[in-house]
């Protein structure tokens, strides 16, 4: 049994609600234990998977959250900057699934949040534990 920490940018109540259901339903299916920590935003999430891999509490992590277009330039940056940062995370080692949605609308991120539906917080969670037995496998 592993140990995932499951790290929301809480924004999107309802969205966020169906991608954690969806990874932990993953998680648990697995045989692991899950624990949820909320951030601000999705610039925020790396950071704080940073600081709990440094702990050494947890063997790998999910990322969730949305990201919706909006009138400025700001989505491209958060949607950019999070997943360079989550990238850099898996580039050094650490076991992370990303499930931080970035679409234009909210039917969109709708849908890939249903577990009903496309199930994102499921597929980011099958990521990490993916990840976190190649970690295994090269250790």
């Amino acid at each position: 049994m592993a140990r995932f920490l499951i790290v929301e940018a809480r924004f999107y109540d309802h969205l966020n609600d169906m991608l954690i259901a969806g990874a932990r339903g993953a998680l648990e299916a697995a045989g692991h234990s899950v624990e949820v920590v909320t951030v601000p935003g999705a610039l925020e999430v790396p950071g704080a998977i940073a600081l709990a891999a440094e702990s050494g509490r947890y063997d790998g992590f999910v990322a969730v959250g949305v990201v919706i277009r909006g009138e400025t330039y700001h989505f491209e940056i958060v949607a950019g900057e999070s997943a360079r940062g989550i990238m850099a995370l898996t580039m050094d080692g650490i076991a992370v699934g990303n499930g931080i949605l970035t679409t234009e609308n909210e039917a969109q991120a709708l849908v890939r949040a249903d577990p009903a539906q496309a199930n994102k917080g499921a597929g980011a969670a099958e990521a990490a534990m993916a990840l976190l037995k190649l970690q295994e496998r090269f250790a």
